[in-house]
């Protein structure tokens, strides 16, 4: 049987999520499907509109064997951290495929790519175009001209880059194998039965959300608006660069233009500029909010523990065949060490206006399928 891993955030899930599953199905017809998923938070720095819960049984209707949490350090970070965190979850539980979406398709591009990150030359080149002022996606991209090789600079194969730089670190046996994206998050398209979930939750209270969603995976989505709360977080911490990504200066950006906005993508817009894009803004903005320190990350940079969400009989079988093989510990209901995991959770049901996530926090089990 083959062991087929996938990393999504389900924010939310949709058709284009179903379609990735029905591949990965028609492809590999005897095959077992493990996901890392990200929980509450997500790595575009947004708060997701489905809990942690709510995702894993919906990926558990929807032909996910067994549903694993990525934890929150990692998932509110950049690419390479995101995936490296991802990959290693995989390599632990044994993965033979990491199946991805692509835009470009390219997986040997993509390698090429992730190969050359390992190389010095391309990392003096980086570190040049740092110090000129570039943010570090774009000073990664631009480096490769230098190679005769075409920027990457769509979401998912950046993401792929990620994917295999880790495999190749690893030396692991997965093999990455790509699917053709069929949308564009960053396109606020609504055509076909196929949009991206960054177009509905742009426009959730607009369109038709079930023609987008199976209907199995249809839920009451939560409305995000963080920014009172996130303020209070501002204006009241005098050591605002403690916190994970606020690095040269950027904290006085962040209090200069606290109380001139009235709203989240207002306050996002005024503090941009050429080495923080929105989206390191939005995570460094997560970060300040749940409490999350240039310490903390420093120190958990490997996965300390396999947290278990969900899974159904297969998934359940395969998990107790190689938990020994495993040398991190397994959580398949709360422990001291996901205190962390709880804290954020309570600033999530508080944002979210939902106090029953704290208490399945501490006192749901497994989710079975």
């Amino acid at each position: 049987m083959d062991k087929i891993g996938i990393v999504c955030e389900y924010n939310p899930f949709h058709n284009g999520h179903k379609y990735h599953i029905d591949k990965i199905k028609e492809m590999f017809p005897n095959s077992l499907i493990i996901l890392i998923l990200s929980g509450n938070y997500t790595q575009r720095g947004d708060i997701s509109i489905i809990n942690k819960f709510d995702k894993t049984s919906i990926a558990l209707k929807n032909n996910i064997d067994l549903v694993i949490e990525l934890p929150t350090i990692f998932t509110i970070q950049s690419a390479d951290i995101f995936t490296k965190g991802a990959i290693d979850l995989l390599n632990l539980l044994k993965v033979d495929y990491l199946v991805f979406g692509s835009e470009s398709n390219d997986i040997d591009k993509l390698y090429e790519v992730s190969k050359i990150q390992y190389n010095d030359e391309y990392n003096k080149e980086v570190k040049k175009l740092l110090s000129k002022g570039l943010n570090y996606k774009n000073a990664l991209n631009k480096a490769l001209n230098k190679f005769n090789i075409d920027e990457i600079n769509e979401s998912n194969d950046i993401l792929g880059i990620g994917y295999i730089k880790e495999i190749i670190n690893l030396k692991s046996k997965i093999k990455p194998i790509t699917i053709q994206r069929t949308n564009d998050f960053n396109k606020n398209e609504i055509k076909g039965n196929i949009i991206s979930a960054n177009t509905i939750r742009n426009n959730i209270d607009s369109i038709d959300i079930k023609k987008y969603v199976p209907k199995n995976a249809l839920i009451n989505y939560y409305k995000i608006d963080y920014f009172n709360l996130l303020k209070y977080k501002i204006i009241s911490d005098n050591n605002l660069n403690n916190y994970n990504l606020v690095d040269e200066g950027i904290e006085n950006r962040l209090v200069k233009y606290i109380n001139k906005c009235d709203n989240l993508d207002d306050y996002i817009n005024k503090i941009k500029c050429k080495r923080y894009n929105i989206n390191k803004i939005k995570r460094m903005l997560i970060s300040i909010l749940i409490g999350l320190t240039k310490e903390e990350v420093n120190n958990n940079k490997e996965i300390k523990y396999v947290r278990i969400l969900g899974f159904n009989n297969n998934g359940q079988k395969y998990l107790n065949k190689i938990k020994k093989e495993i040398d991190i510990p397994i959580y398949s209901k709360f422990n001291k060490n996901l205190e962390k995991e709880l804290n954020y959770t309570k600033i999530y049901s508080m944002i979210v206006n939902d106090n029953t996530l704290t208490t399945k926090e501490i006192k749901n089990s497994v989710i079975k399928y």
